[in-house]
């Protein structure tokens, strides 16, 4: 049975790794449903963190490829139980100033904020865990969702980690 795993990857902050990387998912026909890089505290450094819908076995054989790439400096699986993972979504909404309101009550109860607004749409920023960020888009469509960008996941593990 497969479900959304999530890698955390450390890997050397050099040009063409990101390349290598997503090669690699490629050449083997795994799909990557979401993927975030950026430095760590260490310029040298940065981390990605990847989502992928697999089984122990595909994940184990993702890992192992991975392992091989000399850029690739640790791979960690996280635990989705013991993590701190938010998604970022702008979402632009249709909006005639009948519906403004009950948009702007609805951005509030979800923690959003409104980051622009014109004569006929808002646009709203939204953070927080996957689900938080798919409820509120659900909520969204009936006023008519005219654009979404979203970052993907990003997480780390709780707590101190060695």
């Amino acid at each position: 049975m497969s479900s959304k795993r999530i890698l955390s990857v450390t890997v050397a902050n050099k040009p063409g790794v990101l390349s290598r990387i997503t090669g690699l998912f490629s050449r083997r026909n795994f799909n990557i449903n979401s993927l975030n890089v950026g430095e760590t505290d260490n310029p040298e450094y940065s981390r990605m963190t990847i989502v992928v819908d697999a089984n122990d076995r595909t994940l184990d054989q993702i890992k192992s490829q991975l392992d091989k790439l000399i850029e690739v400096i640790k791979i960690t699986e996280l635990d989705r139980s013991d993590i701190v993972d938010r998604d970022l979504a702008l979402i632009r909404v249709s909006s005639s100033r009948n519906q403004r309101s009950e948009i702007i009550q609805i951005v509030d109860t979800f923690r959003a904020k409104i980051v622009d607004l014109s004569t006929d749409t808002i646009m709203i920023e939204a953070t927080g865990t996957s689900s938080k960020i798919e409820a509120l888009i659900e909520i969204l469509k009936d006023f008519g969702i005219i654009d979404i960008v979203r970052t993907g996941i990003i997480a780390l593990n709780r707590g101190v980690v060695e």
